[in-house]
């Protein structure tokens, strides 16, 4: 049963201007999404993707962003396929849990210009 869908996009730009604040990179992402991003060609539409999934995720909780579940609580990876997956931890994992989730989808798409993410949680 689907619990949630969530879904956002995000123009690349704005985050580039963005990702050369230390701090603000490290409050919106984790050590191994900034490493995963810092490995591409074209960072800042991985990082794009990476926000945009995030904001995807919390819509699909029916919450949005509220504070309680930090940002670092939702880390984006990938699976041994490449297939993009979200991976909770903290108050995010506790949530999981609570709620009895059984699946998270994810589907990532990035342009020049543009990031789209969307997710989907199912119950």
């Amino acid at each position: 049963m689907i619990y949630g869908i969530g879904t956002d996009l995000i123009e690349v730009e704005r985050v580039h201007e963005k990702m050369n604040n230390e701090a603000f990179k490290t409050k919106l992402f984790t050590p191994q999404e900034i490493a995963y991003c810092e490995s591409k060609k074209y960072k800042a539409q991985h990082y794009a993707a990476r926000f945009a999934a995030k904001e995807a995720f919390f819509k699909a909780m029916g919450t949005g962003w509220y504070g309680q579940v930090s940002l670092q609580d939702v880390e984006i990876q990938h699976n041994e396929n490449g297939r993009p997956i979200i991976c909770l931890y903290n108050k995010a994992k506790d949530w999981f849990v609570e709620q009895k989730i059984t699946h998270i989808h994810l589907s990532l798409s990035h342009l020049k210009s543009i990031a789209q993410a969307m997710v989907i949680i199912e119950k």
